[in-house]
């Protein structure tokens, strides 16, 4: 559910309501109690987040281990 809130406040403030919205909120401003724009995150951002996640994942994907650092690895755990 949207939180409501007045053109003057989300005006006032903006910086505050943006990160908020950027954490993922969701606002509908209003003006003198009706509903007037809803505030949502961008999908833009959301789809950029995504893109970085899976480059990550193939990065590790990418990365092999060689049996010697296997090895290494597995003898640095038994300590």
């Amino acid at each position: 559910m949207n939180e409501e809130i007045g053109s003057y406040d989300a005006k006032t403030r903006l910086a505050e309501i943006l990160r908020r919205v950027e954490a993922g909120e969701r606002f509908t401003i209003t003006n003198r109690g009706k509903p007037v724009a809803d505030l949502i995150p961008s999908l833009a951002a959301r789809e950029q987040q995504v893109d970085a996640a899976i480059a990550n994942i193939l990065k590790g994907i990418k990365h092999k281990l060689s049996d010697e650092e296997l090895l290494d690895l597995k003898q640095n755990g038994r300590k």
